[in-house]
């Protein structure tokens, strides 16, 4: 396998965990307040609102149209799809503007741009529907941390499962408290890219947490379990930089030439991916050293059998 870091190259992460913790834990906060004061910009998911869809005779500028219908006051997520000629927005709930006022103004807007324009769609989303979809995206994260917590306390220790269930929670809050201050859109794509960063991390800590049990069992007595830690997180680096690396670029690529539609996706995955990857070196190797975990904690159990030879004794 390829190394990019040279063998027997130990590098000391452990020496500035203390650091690195309160950094992450200040990133979470400052996340949590975002999402306190600026909140999350709902998309029609779960807001719901008005859709309205146009079909032009040729291909258009979005930027255009976004101008023409600013100029009739409606304001909402503004995209191609199908093609060039096609375009839709979606609108928030907002006072005074019911569906067929918005339907009118986006419909007239258009026409500035080409008078042949074609009305295709106009649909309100109840906000009933986006009420369930929250409560359920909220019960789906809640459910897979508390399964995953089960699993790496059977698995491994309890004390590596609270480390990478706080590592975990860690990426999901950053994430959100990202998409809180550039107000990007939060819908169902989004929540499906969230999922999908608390699998991706969470494979990442797993093939961490078994570098540790290994380091544990076949390094010297002697060792440290900080030592133990930085050489099995050293032994996985370059695994965890070319893993993460070409995901990067593929999810780079989708955030350059995706299109807004796919952006918030992307977005969430990329910020997921790099801290997610942060988070696997220290957060949720960090818990367990502070949380007491010896070397005894991770050796294999011994099954002791007590063995009849078979006679019996008589006086």
């Amino acid at each position: 396998m390829f190394q990019i870091i040279k063998a027997g190259t130990v590098i000391p992460f452990m020496k500035i965990k203390t650091y690195v913790e309160v950094f992450c834990l200040l990133l979470v906060i400052g996340s949590i307040v975002a999402m306190g004061v600026k909140g999350l910009n709902w998309g029609l998911d779960f807001t719901g609102g008005v859709v309205v869809e146009t079909k032009y005779t040729q291909g258009v500028d979005l930027e255009k149209v976004k101008e023409a219908y600013a100029k009739e006051g409606i304001v909402g997520n503004t995209q191609h799809f199908g093609s060039q000629k096609d375009v839709m927005i979606r609108v928030a709930p907002k006072e005074g503007l019911d569906q067929q006022t918005v339907t009118n103004k986006v419909f007239q807007a258009s026409k500035t741009i080409d008078k042949d324009v074609k009305l295709t769609r106009s649909e309100y989303v109840g906000p009933a529907v986006g009420a369930e979809l929250v409560e359920s995206g909220i019960l789906a994260i809640v459910v897979s941390l508390v399964a995953i917590l089960i699993y790496i306390a059977f698995r491994f220790e309890w004390r590596m499962a609270t480390g990478a269930v706080i590592s975990l929670a860690y990426d999901v809050i950053v994430v959100l408290g990202v998409f809180a201050i550039m107000q990007v859109e939060y819908d169902l794509t989004v929540l499906a890219a969230v999922l999908t960063v608390v699998g991706y991390s969470l494979n990442d800590k797993i093939v961490v947490f078994d570098r540790i049990r290994e380091c544990a069992v076949t390094l010297p007595r002697n060792t440290s379990m900080e030592q133990i830690f930085n050489i099995s997180i050293t032994q996985t680096l370059s695994r965890t930089i070319i893993t993460s690396g070409t995901t990067l670029i593929t999810v780079v690529s989708l955030m350059i030439f995706g299109g807004e539609m796919i952006y918030g996706f992307a977005l969430a995955l990329f910020v997921g991916i790099v801290f997610g990857t942060f988070s696997s070196i220290y957060v949720a190797s960090t818990w367990p050293l502070l949380l007491g975990i010896s070397r005894e904690n991770l050796m294999p159990k011994k099954v002791e059998k007590q063995e009849s030879d078979g006679y019996e004794t008589m006086d």
